[in-house]
């Protein structure tokens, strides 16, 4: 059975919501963002009533159309400032978003049990070796540092196998990693270092992934994450990432019935709400 820190994901154990805390200013969702101690200790206990069963951290934003790159020491000072105060006020297992070596190093040394690494171990060379000291849980998104051609979900399927390899190298059990298919990160154009490029349209890609998510899965559970993403804000016709939240929860609605494990989401209670109806017709 798989875990994520101490929690059994995916087989017969319920959808699994992972609440999204950003430290980042730069994040593109601005409500997620959390900065003050008080902020983030209200957000955490928040999350955890209404349902949560982790919670990630992030301490950069990765999107595609933004150039956001901070220096590591940044990124490390704001997810472990989160982790310490999450750390005093609950017991649910705590994720933290990079795909920087010395910034996982960091956080596993702060007791941290899982990486969800938007790379799949590709972005830092150094990462396996970090991972294979500390032998966290593993969120792996498909991903490639160059343009990539031809059928999308096999394209997906292919870069997930690749990380798989590298974790397998890295003394990772199979048992611990969940696979994440990358909705929002596959752009034609973009400005962020943590997106891989393809010639056809994006928003396609997403839409064909979504309907695609048990073809994806290669045994391990998927966790999904659409929330507020720009590709509904396009079929929406809502430029702004706070007008969302209705789209975001049809199509987390969606993805559990197409199979996925985990939602990884910033509207824990409405997601929450969303999922277990969901899960009542993706048996």
């Amino acid at each position: 059975m798989t875990k994520l820190g101490k929690i059994g994901v995916g087989g017969n154990n319920p959808v699994r919501i992972m609440g999204i805390l950003n430290t980042s200013p730069e994040s593109f969702y601005k409500k997620s963002i959390k900065i003050t101690k008080i902020h983030v200790k209200n957000t955490v206990k928040l999350m955890e009533n209404e349902g949560a069963d982790f919670i990630d951290v992030g301490g950069m934003s990765t999107a595609p159309y933004l150039s956001t790159i901070i220096s590591e020491k940044v990124e490390s000072k704001r997810i472990l400032d989160a982790i310490k105060i999450i750390q005093n006020m609950t017991n649910l297992p705590i994720s933290v978003d990079t795909c920087r070596a010395k910034v996982a190093k960091d956080a596993l040394e702060c007791g941290v049990e899982i990486i969800n690494d938007i790379s799949g171990l590709k972005y830092d060379p150094k990462m396996q070796k970090v991972v294979s000291e500390f032998t966290p849980s593993l969120i792996l998104c498909a991903y490639n540092s160059k343009t990539v051609s031809g059928n999308i979900v096999d394209v997906t399927k292919n870069l997930l196998r690749e990380s798989l390899k590298l974790a397998k190298k890295s003394n990772i059990s199979s048992e611990k990693i969940v696979l994440d298919p990358a909705v929002g990160f596959f752009r034609k154009t973009g400005e962020g270092h943590f997106f891989t490029k393809i010639k056809s349209n994006w928003i396609d890609r997403d839409l064909s992934i979504i309907k695609n998510l048990k073809s994806i899965k290669q045994n391990h559970p998927i966790l999904i994450s659409v929330s507020n993403k720009s590709f509904l804000g396009h079929i929406l016709g809502k430029e702004n990432s706070n007008d969302r939240l209705f789209g975001s929860i049809a199509a987390e609605t969606i993805s559990v019935i197409n199979g996925a494990d985990i939602i990884r989401t910033h509207n824990v209670e409405a997601t929450k709400d969303a999922i277990t109806i969901a899960s009542k017709f993706s048996k």
